[in-house]
């Protein structure tokens, strides 16, 4: 295989304790076989779920994370989660800049950043999310969009914390139960200037960071997108909700790559 492939999913606010434990405990047994030198994969559940999704048979196998986190170690922060809380749950990672919390929840790419250091301070691997609006599609301005949230949201961070470091494009016109997928084209391009800001930033080092590509990932579109040349991962939605399925999709895209090597 030509390069690792990332893949995972966010459940968002969907299935509760139990439907996630089932769900954890059924991906890791049908991808069991895959080894993990050449796929990484990743779930990112709900809080609630997260002390009983630890604690399953087959943890190994696939890193678990957080779908936001608070940027300082403790305070007067009601309602919000501390990086020390989710130590306490030994993850691997936490997810910050998704979509909805930027937009319907109004933060901004200062924060991210903020969270983003905290992140890495604390020995999480930071996913920043980063994506354009519709609206910022049609005025003509994705790229500098783009630009801006990668350059601001990983403003402090060295090339030695850049390990650490994981990017998910998810255009927020193409994510949701309405979303128009990127094509291949759209997405491709993107992903090279992308990958070109990482290395204008951070040198050599930036060329390393995975790349993932989410946005309406489905079984129709993920062999077309994973072969690109800078897109390393799916970070894929509802598509992915199902175990049985989402394994399909990993292996369909794997032997994608696989062919294309």
């Amino acid at each position: 295989m030509s390069k690792k492939l990332y893949f995972g999913t966010n459940l968002k606010m969907y299935k509760n304790i139990a439907d996630t434990v089932s769900f954890l405990n059924d991906l890791t047994a049908y991808t069991e076989d895959l080894g993990r030198e050449e796929i990484e994969l990743f779930v990112i559940p709900s809080y609630t779920s997260l002390p009983d999704a630890v604690k399953i048979e087959r943890r190994h196998l696939v890193h678990l994370g957080a779908q936001n986190m608070g940027w300082e170690d403790q305070g007067q922060f009601t309602g919000e989660i501390s990086p020390l809380m989710l130590k306490e749950l030994r993850l691997d990672l936490v997810m910050i800049g998704h979509s909805e919390r930027r937009h319907t929840f109004r933060e901004t790419d200062y924060e991210e950043n903020l969270k983003v250091l905290s992140a890495l301070s604390h020995g999480f691997t930071a996913l920043l999310c980063i994506g354009e609006t519709e609206q910022e599609k049609e005025f003509g301005v994705s790229e500098e969009v783009l630009r801006s949230q990668i350059k601001i949201g990983l403003h402090g961070v060295t090339a030695d914390q850049l390990g650490k470091v994981w990017i998910a494009y998810e255009p927020v016109w193409s994510i949701g139960v309405n979303g128009t997928p990127a094509t291949p084209e759209y997405a491709a391009h993107m992903h090279k200037m992308m990958r070109e800001t990482m290395v204008s930033l951070f040198g050599d080092a930036g060329a390393e960071v995975p790349l993932l590509y989410g946005g309406s990932v489905n079984p129709g579109n993920a062999e077309s997108l994973i072969v690109l040349p800078n897109v390393d991962g799916l970070f894929v939605g509802r598509a992915a909700w199902n175990a049985e399925a989402f394994n399909t999709l990993i292996r369909k895209s794997a032997a994608a790559c696989a062919a294309k090597a």
